[in-house]
């Protein structure tokens, strides 16, 4: 059991309960997640089974949500899982001066991660020091917003803003509803959160554990396969003789001169199609040579 599920995360579970679900149903030891999801999300968890685990960090990074952002109002966690501590009437607020604050979030964009989150300080998670009334500085962090699309409006006294965010990795979404509050002097939460998008996986293809475990049942499952979920990266064809050498950890002579040698991870296949694993051209003192990075498929 190699590849990668595409689970659609329900609302309550940790994306480590997912991880252990899905370790249980398939009686399988090596499973790991390509990026958390905070228990009240919902959407894309991608999920690599064996040794796909060691491929999730060359997938794609990029991300696409469906938020609704309250309005009206801030909490702890900067979500509604949290306790209000203060609330301002929205009924002034119109969506024209909504707009003309969401540009401030779009691009190359500064953010401070809600407080309640998984991000080390100190050695500890900010959410562990958060319950025990620690009071820590939180890091600023550099994070990549492609675009806002406003989905609906809903005018009120707690006015809400529906959005399809689509940003780099690390960025949080509830950090947005907080600062868009703030900026718009009403305070700001994320009521609603669902991930359409993650690691090249989209959220109308995905199963949830209810419909795995029946594919299970039915003998019907079938992971996404390496190859597929790493159509992204540039690939380069051996031929068996250097696939062999190469799936034993021996570097190859690269010998593609008609364009610039890439700089990024290489998916390597047989000439038949077999994926074999990630590989890196890399200098050398007799030229330009493939090396493994990381070996999926066996010599033979």
């Amino acid at each position: 059991m190699q590849g990668f599920l595409n689970l659609n995360k329900s609302a309550g579970w940790t994306s480590h309960d997912c991880v252990a679900k899905v370790r249980r149903l398939l009686r399988l030891k090596r499973v790991g997640h390509g990026g958390t999801l905070d228990p009240a999300a919902m959407g894309v968890l991608p999920i690599a089974l064996g040794k796909a685990t060691r491929l999730l960090q060359y997938m794609q990074q990029d991300k696409a949500y469906r938020a609704t952002i309250q309005l009206g109002i801030q909490t702890t966690t900067d979500d509604l899982e949290g306790e209000v501590i203060a609330t301002q009437p929205a009924e002034r607020l119109t969506l024209d001066e909504v707009l003309s604050i969401l540009p401030q979030f779009e691009g190359t964009i500064q953010q401070i991660p809600p407080m309640y989150s998984a991000i080390q300080v100190q050695g500890r998670r900010l959410y562990d020091l958060a319950r025990a009334g620690e009071t820590v500085e939180v890091p600023v962090r550099t994070v990549e917003v492609y675009q806002i699309q406003v989905l609906d409006w809903r005018p009120g006294k707690l006015a809400e803003l529906e959005m399809a965010i689509a940003c780099g990795s690390g960025t949080y979404i509830r950090a947005i509803a907080r600062d868009l509050g703030e900026l718009l002097n009403t305070g700001g939460t994320l009521a609603s959160l669902t991930r359409t998008q993650s690691c090249g996986f989209h959220l109308e293809h995905s199963l949830t554990l209810e419909e795995l475990e029946a594919q299970l049942q039915q003998a019907t499952f079938q992971p996404i396969p390496p190859v597929t979920a790493l159509q992204h990266l540039a690939v380069v064809t051996l031929p068996a003789p250097e696939a062999h050498r190469w799936c034993l950890g021996q570097r190859i002579v690269w010998n593609n001169t008609s364009t610039d040698a890439p700089t990024n991870a290489l998916r390597v296949q047989r000439e038949e199609g077999e994926f074999l694993g990630i590989g890196q051209v890399i200098p050398s003192e007799n030229g330009l040579l493939l090396a493994p990075q990381m070996v999926f498929a066996s010599a033979e």
